[in-house]
C-alpha cells in the first residue's frame, strides 16, 4: 500500500508539512509506503474548463505544461491520498485549489477514477477559518466517492510561524490518531 501527501503550503517545511509528516509517520509504522509532494515552487494553474478530459478520457489533463498529470499519476498509484493546506483567507491555498479543480475534473471525466481510495484532509491555521478549509478539502474526496476516516477531532493544527504547531498538543494527537485510523482502515479495505 502507498500513501501520497500533497502539501499545498508555500512553505515546504512549515506547519502544514509538519502535520502531514505526523500522519505519514503513523502510516509508515504500519508498513505503508509514503511520499510527500510539495506543490510550492512548481508550475500549477486552475482548470480552464476546456472539458477535453471528458472527450479524450485518457486519465490526463489536456493542459500539459505543469505538474497536474504527475499529481494524477501519483494519486492513481496510491491507495491513500492526503491533502494538506494552510488557511489563506479562510480557504485553501491557490495551489491546492488548482490541484482540486484539475484532478477532480479529470477523475470525474474518467468514471470517478479515485473512487474508494482513502482520503484525508490536514489543515494548518493561525487562528480562524480552518473549518472552511477542512470542508473544501473533504468535498474533493466526497464528490470523488472516496472514503474519509475520522480522528479524535477535526484534522487541524494551530500555529503561524514554521513548526509553531508543535505547541498544539491536541492538534498533534489528532494527526497521530488520524494516521492510525487511516492505517487500520487501509488494512481492512486493501488486505
Amino acid at each position: 500500500m502507498k500513501a501520497i501527501a500533497f502539501n499545498g503550503s508555500a512553505r515546504k517545511e512549515g506547519n502544514t508539512a509538519y502535520l502531514l509528516e505526523l500522519v505519514l509517520e503513523e502510516l509508515e509504522k504500519e508498513g505503508i509506503k509514503t511520499e510527500m509532494y510539495h506543490l510550492s515552487g512548481k508550475p500549477i494553474q486552475g482548470c480552464i474548463a476546456c472539458y477535453k478530459c471528458f472527450s479524450v478520457k485518457n486519465q490526463r489533463c489536456s493542459v500539459d505544461n505543469d505538474i497536474i498529470n504527475d499529481c494524477i499519476s501519483k494519486i492513481l498509484d496510491s491507495e491513500i491520498v492526503l491533502l494538506g493546506s494552510p488557511t489563506y483567507f479562510s480557504n485553501v491555498s491557490a495551489n491546492m485549489k488548482a490541484l482540486i479543480e484539475r484532478c477532480g475534473m479529470v477523475a470525474r471525466a474518467n468514471g470517478d477514477m479515485f473512487k474508494r481510495k482513502i482520503g484525508a484532509a490536514v489543515v494548518a491555521v493561525r487562528r480562524a477559518g480552518a473549518i472552511n478549509v477542512f470542508s473544501s478539502l473533504n468535498y474533493f474526496f466526497l464528490i470523488g466517492q472516496m472514503i474519509i476516516p475520522g480522528s479524535s477531532y477535526w484534522n487541524i493544527g494551530i500555529g503561524r510561524e514554521p513548526k509553531e504547531v508543535k505547541n498544539d498538543n491536541e492538534g498533534l494527537q489528532t494527526m497521530k490518531t488520524l494516521g492510525a485510523n487511516i492505517a487500520w482502515l487501509a488494512k481492512k479495505i486493501y488486505s
